[in-house]
């Protein structure tokens, strides 16, 4: 099974975009969902991540208060509503199964399921 990622483009920085997770397969077990990105040149680092039970919510610095990661239980589906991007936000963007601990849930080793990614630029 395989996390299918969606919803980048190019934008100009203050600009919006939603990005879309679906796994391959309707029935997929997984304790959360979790969104990377990784800029060419650059180490993979984490974004956000929501927990399936209880709808936790988890964001790195860099992104809180702009970005907003939401789940839709019914479809399986995590979205992440970027709002006001900036230069530093192009990445390619990839979804994953959160498959370890909480206390784990930044560290993408805990991950599995990735998918292939979605480019997001976001030109100055």
């Amino acid at each position: 099974v395989q996390l299918q990622a969606s919803g980048g483009g190019l934008v100009q920085a203050g600009d919006s975009l939603r990005l879309s997770c679906s796994p391959s397969e309707r029935t997929f077990s997984n304790n959360g969902i979790g969104w990377f990105r990784q800029a060419p040149g650059k180490e993979r680092e984490f974004v956000a991540a929501i927990r399936w039970s209880g709808g936790y919510t988890y964001y790195a610095d860099s992104v809180k208060g702009r970005f907003t990661i939401s789940r839709d239980r019914a479809k399986n589906t995590v979205f992440l509503q970027m709002n006001s991007l900036k230069p530093e936000d192009t990445a390619v963007y990839y979804c994953a199964a959160h498959r370890g601990i909480l206390s784990t849930v930044r560290v993408d080793t805990s991950y599995s399921n990735w998918g292939q990614g979605t480019q997001v630029t976001v030109s100055s």
